[in-house]
């Protein structure tokens, strides 16, 4: 009997077992650890997959703009690779993004040929959006990043330059 994959949007129900997903990778310096008040806070951005009704991967998608995002923590159970459920997460968080109209999306990776695989090109870290960097500061390797930028147009709507909020305003 063939094994069924399902990916759906993440429920307060799952926050647990996300978290116990998460923490090894964490652990490894592989992504930024989240704490479960964090996955909370974002539950909205998150999709999940069960195999077989077990919980198992996990992805968000992340919002920078009107029209950009990126898919962050993505990371499927050691003992559950290799059965596409990267890819279903993936592809759900494109799914989700379309219905966003988002029309690019990116990652910071450190196995971009699955990314590539999927349709994504290599960029240069410097053409990403400032904004996301806010993230990246509470990470050891900021000076040092070793990640990969990847992404991947969705529709040629025009990337809009998102506003960058003064932190302080210089007034004459």
């Amino acid at each position: 009997m063939p094994h069924k994959i399902i990916v759906r949007a993440a429920e307060t129900g799952d926050v647990d077992a996300m978290h116990a997903l998460l923490q090894p990778y964490a652990n490894q310096k592989i992504i930024l650890e989240r704490s479960c008040d964090d996955l909370y806070q974002h539950l909205q951005e998150f999709v999940v997959a069960e195999y077989d009704g077990v919980l198992v991967g996990t992805a968000a998608l992340h919002i920078y703009g009107s029209n950009i995002a990126e898919i962050r923590s993505l990371v499927v159970a050691e003992d559950y690779q290799g059965k596409r459920i990267g890819h279903a997460l993936v592809e759900g968080c494109e799914r989700l993004a379309h219905q966003l109209h988002v029309a690019q999306l990116f990652a910071l990776t450190y196995v971009h040929v699955f990314f590539t695989r999927m349709g994504y090109n290599i960029v240069p870290k410097e053409s990403l959006p400032h904004k996301i960097w806010t993230v990246c500061v509470h990470c050891e390797k900021f000076g040092d990043c070793d990640e990969v930028a990847v992404q991947k147009r969705l529709s040629d709507a025009p990337i809009k330059p998102m506003k960058m909020i003064p932190i302080l305003e210089v007034i004459d």
